[in-house]
This record gives C-alpha cells, structure tokens and sequence, in this order.
C-alpha cells in the first residue's frame, strides 16, 4: 500500500478529522504525527493536504424544524399509543418521570440525527435513548439536562453538514 493510500485510510478511521480537512482547518503536520502512519512526517502531511483537496468543501445546511421540550418522559409500556420512541423493546413517553424528550419536527434525517448526537457529547449531555423517522428527531435526557440539551438540538440542526 502507498504512503498517500495509508495516509488516506489512516484518516478516514478518524471522522472528525476528515471534517476538519474538508473544513480546512487543519495543522498538517501535527495530524501527521497524531496518525499512526509508518513514514516522513513531512510525506505524511502532503498526503495528508492532497487528499484534503480532493474532498468536498464542507458545508452545512439549516434545517426547518420546530424544537421543543416534554417533561415528564419515562420507561411505559410498550403497547400503548403514548410510546415517543421505542428502542431496544423500551419505550419511552409521558408517565411522570424524571426524563425530558427534545422533539424536533420537520427537515430531519440520520444527518441531523448524528449531528445532534454530536453537539450533544460535546456539551457532555449523554441521552437515554434517541432516534429519527417519519420527519420526527426525538432524544430522552435527563430532566436536569433538558434545557441544555434543548438549546444543543437547536444548535446542531443550525448547522447540519451536507454530504
């Protein structure tokens, strides 16, 4: 395999610096040394900046979503019609309990789904459960954490990356 080939592969077992790349925001020297790739520093970082401008430019889109919070929102029973999302055999919706569900309706996707999940780790906001479909973005948190996450939700589907 050739030192750009490595380089390359090397790069894309790391998504956030792929992002940073097609961002252009990236201090080439210093990802070659953080990726474990046998050769030149130097050599590692002109592949590094070749591959960088064969990638598309990134760019983000702002969704049209309507955000909103529901307190309230624990493990039900997961025959009812109250269920806002099921995953793994558990339901969650209203019952009184200590969780809040952030709802977002409207342009959402895996996309948005992912860049949520994103914003929201980088706000160490950890959901209990979350998942997209049928123009609905939902994720259960803690309810000491809903008004944080709320403002993270909103945030992330500002800036969805296209691509």
């Amino acid at each position: 395999m050739s030192l750009a080939a490595e380089t390359r592969r090397a790069a894309e077992s790391h998504p956030f610096l792929v992002a940073a790349l097609r961002a252009g925001v990236v201090n080439y020297t210093a990802a070659a040394r953080f990726l474990e790739v046998e050769g030149e520093i130097d050599a590692i970082a002109t592949a590094l900046r070749r591959y960088a401008e064969e990638l598309p430019e990134y760019e983000t889109d702002a969704r049209d979503v309507r955000v909103r919070m529901e307190s309230g929102i624990g493990p039900i029973d997961a025959e009812g019609d109250e269920a806002l999302v099921t995953v793994g055999g558990t339901a969650f919706g209203p019952d009184g309990g200590d969780r809040t569900a952030i709802v977002a309706t409207g342009a959402v996707d895996a996309a948005a789904l992912a860049e949520v999940l994103q914003r929201l780790a980088l706000e160490e906001i950890t959901p209990i459960a979350a998942g997209v479909g049928a123009e609905t973005l939902l994720v259960v948190v803690d309810r000491l954490e809903g008004a944080n996450a709320l403002r993270a939700v909103d945030g992330a589907l500002d800036a969805v990356p296209l691509e």
